[in-house]
């Protein structure tokens, strides 16, 4: 029984997620029923591990909050964490190894009963924790299921937005003179006797605290650069991108459902690696996290603005994000979305790849109740990415969420842009 939703930041926080609920529930959708023990990418679990991860996640978390019984600890602990491994230290468990769908259907549909009957107990921003935990394996998810090997029949984009390239406009070499200076960094913390104020308020550990950083003047691409541009860098001898496919001469892009034409429009999805590669080919650089959000937020007055657009909310016309369709759209597309400096498409149609290695912010401190989300990543091989893809939940799109990815990893929905040297 679903507790009730009264306006208070802690119902506001349930109601949080049971929509990311929601939104875990379509992507498991998607999985044909003879796929669920398969691994599409061979650094990542099984597809069948994620359907109890995210409730056992869920019910670790609050019942270590209000100290409550386990009613299963094998799969408490069986599915309590993801994996990210080394070069050489892929998992080899078989499909034998795991809980049939049945046994794992049963636990997580009493896990849900159980956080349900005690959601009204539990603190905004252990709440918020879960919900965005799953709005971000909502994204994961997908491009695990982008790499199986299985047909999938996703339904087909209702809003999708209609490409606007110009073949005689050459968009991967205009560049943007953004002046010298400030970029505000991550979130303010509130203090701890500060009254909750709901989601604005919520961050997650990285994203703390809040600091300036005074920014020198720097040009930047006004796109991201796109599969057109990058095709010239394969044709000079790079390897073609994860998402490619080629076919006697004629190159394809794969989506969800099917390979199609490469669309040349559309933003490159690259590592870290080949996304710096094409940079030192181009005799260009990688912007900095800093760089990013001063193009990003930054105005000519000074002022920083939420989002590149302004302070309104993300909605349709402004960027290809939040789910409304699952491919990219041409780097051209969602003017209204541009920066004050008219830089396009910062945020959706792509993560976007900085220099920035993933470390801590000045202030940094764990959740007590997550301890490891951030800090075991803070090794040197995980870099930042900024913006978000079309997959990326509206509440991720906030200006200081910061994603991060090993710099060879291939399967993240990831794009760049270039600065100049």
């Amino acid at each position: 029984m679903k507790a009730n939703i009264t306006p208070s930041g802690r119902n506001y926080a349930y109601a949080a997620l049971l929509k990311a609920r929601d939104s875990m529930d379509t992507v498991f959708a998607f999985v044909p029923s003879n796929a669920w023990f398969d691994r599409p990418v061979p650094e990542r679990h099984r597809l069948v591990f994620y359907v109890g991860h995210v409730e056992a996640f869920d019910w670790n978390l609050i019942r270590s909050e209000l100290h409550l019984q386990s009613f299963h600890p094998t799969f408490d602990r069986l599915f309590a964490f993801g994996i990210d491994p080394k070069a050489g230290q892929l998992p080899d468990d078989a499909p034998s190894d795991w809980p049939s769908i049945k046994e794992i259907s049963d636990y997580t549909a009493q896990v849900r009963r159980r956080i349900d009957e005690v959601a009204q107990r539990v603190r905004p921003t252990v709440l918020y924790i879960a919900a965005e935990h799953r709005l971000m394996h909502a994204e994961t998810f997908t491009y695990l299921l982008h790499n199986l090997s299985a047909t999938i029949c996703p339904p087909p984009d209702q809003t999708a937005a209609p490409m606007s390239f110009s073949s005689t406009m050459n968009t991967d070499d205009v560049i943007i003179t953004i002046p010298s200076g400030i970029a505000t960094l991550g979130h303010r913390r509130e203090p701890d006797d500060a009254p909750d104020n709901g989601r604005d308020g919520f961050g997650w550990d990285n994203e703390f605290d809040a600091h300036t950083v005074c920014v020198p003047s720097f040009g930047i691409n006004q796109y991201k650069v796109t599969n057109r541009r990058y095709l010239a860098f394969v044709e000079a001898g790079a390897e073609p991108p994860h998402f490619w496919r080629r076919r006697g001469r004629a190159w394809y892009w794969r989506t969800l459902g099917a390979d199609i034409p490469l669309p040349l429009d559309w933003p490159v999805y690259v590592t870290h690696e080949e996304a710096t590669a094409y940079a030192g080919w181009s005799a260009q650089a990688l912007p900095s996290e800093a760089q990013f959000h001063r193009a990003a937020y930054g105005t000519p007055t000074g002022k920083e603005r939420a989002y590149p657009w302004g302070d309104g909310p993300p909605t349709s016309d402004r960027g290809n994000f939040d789910c409304r369709r699952r491919d990219p759209v041409g780097v051209t597309s969602t003017p209204l979305g541009d920066s004050a400096f008219g830089v396009a498409q910062l945020v959706g149609n792509g993560w976007e790849w900085t220099s920035t290695v993933f470390a801590p912010f000045p202030g940094f401190r764990p959740y007590a109740c997550y301890p490891g989300y951030s800090t075991p990543f803070f090794d040197a091989d995980h870099y930042v990415l900024k913006g978000g893809s079309p997959i990326t939940a509206a509440p991720l799109l906030r200006r200081s969420f910061r994603n991060w990815f090993r710099r060879t990893y291939p399967y993240v929905y990831a794009t760049f842009r270039c600065v100049e040297r």
